[in-house]
This record gives structure tokens, sequence and C-alpha cells, in this order.
């Protein structure tokens, strides 16, 4: 773990020590095992990733743990964490892309979502997964790529409607996959939502528009 001013991060080298940046930004559980494992997994794949711990430590188990640290977060102590998370990870000496990545979920995605429209400079392609963001995107010139569940109690399809017409009216290269069978949070192999199908197919997803943007 790093001790960043603002919090804790995790980082994961590739093995040849260089590749494109991406920045892994946790859902409301915290920065489990899972999310640890998925940024050394995403390393083994050539990415040298950076993921910020929005709770500085803690983690939770249960949906009622989750909302409770996800109320306890401060936006403007969140927006410095990942302001510094992406100029460390920018100026990292590992990192060969221009433009960084960002891969978020759930919470994750809606930062994630935020972070295209408030750096512009450096977010160059966006990962979401089943997670949207219904703030100003006016400044967001990152390609977009969405992963959501067919049954989804936390984000409903008139959201995601609506970010595609936001993105679209924007002009901007912006791709939505909906996962039959899939409920939210199918991408975490440790939760009871997990669908293996639907996770294969948003990990091929998300490695090719990955190495086609950065």
């Amino acid at each position: 773990m790093l001790n960043l001013e603002q919090g804790r991060a995790y980082l994961a080298l590739p093995e040849a020590e260089q590749g494109a940046g991406v920045l892994l930004i946790h859902p409301w559980w915290g920065l489990t095992e899972f999310f640890g494992a998925l940024a050394d997994r995403l390393a083994g794949e050539g990415f040298v990733v950076l993921a910020p711990d929005l709770y500085h430590g803690a983690t939770a188990e249960t949906v009622e743990e989750a909302d409770a640290l996800r109320l306890k977060l401060d936006p403007d102590a969140v927006i410095a964490q990942l302001d510094e998370a992406l100029d460390y990870l920018r100026a990292h000496p590992a990192v060969t892309s221009a433009d960084l990545g960002v891969i978020g979920f759930s919470l994750g995605a809606s930062w994630g979502l935020y972070l295209s429209h408030h750096r512009p400079d450096v977010v160059g392609a966006l990962v979401a997964f089943y997670g949207t963001y219904d703030g100003d995107l006016s400044n967001m010139r990152a390609a977009f790529q969405g992963h959501f569940a067919e049954a989804d109690d936390y984000e409903p399809r008139e959201a995601l409607e609506a970010l595609d017409a936001t993105l679209t009216g924007m002009s901007l290269e912006a791709t939505f996959f909906v996962y039959s069978g899939a409920g939210h949070w199918f991408f975490e192999a440790d939760r009871m939502a997990y669908h293996p199908e639907s996770a294969r197919l948003s990990w091929e997803w998300t490695l090719k528009f990955l190495r086609e943007k950065l």
C-alpha cells in the first residue's frame, strides 16, 4: 500500500514494469481483497494500475455497512484524493500512455464519470460497471464503455438511457453492454450476485477497449 497524502492506494505493476496507466475505483464495499486482486489481474494484462482506497482501510461485508461507509465520505476529500491519485499515476515512470484509463464499479463508476469531466486533460478512456452519474459532464472527452445488468435495483434502465443520451448528444464514443440474467455486482466473484458469464464477457470487452484507447 502507498500512503498518499489524502489516503492509501494500492499500486500494481506489470511484469514488463511499464504500460498504460489505469486508475481503479472501488465500489461502496471499499478496497477489498477482490479489488486488490483485480488490480493485480489488470497488471497481469500489461497495465500499470493504481487503486485508491476511499475509505482509508475500512471495508464492508453487508449492504448496510457499505451504505454507512458511503454516507461518511466527504466529497471534497474524495476529489482531492482522486486528483492526487491521477497526478501520481500520470507521473509514474512506468506509465507509457499519454492518457489514463479509469475503471469504476458502482460508486466508483459515478466517481469515474465525474473525473472524466473534472480532469479531461488526463482521462482518455472510462469503463463503468453498473454505475451512472447525472451531474455535469460537459468537459468530458473520454471514450466510454459501460457494463450494466438487465435486472438492477440500484441502477434503473432510465439512468442508462439518460447517460447514453447525454454522451451521444456530446458526440462522444459511448458503448453500453447490458447483460441478460445479471444483477448489480455481477462482476464481483465474492458477492452472491456474481454472474460468471457476464463477468467473463465484460472482462474481455474491457481489455479490448483499454488496449485500443490507451
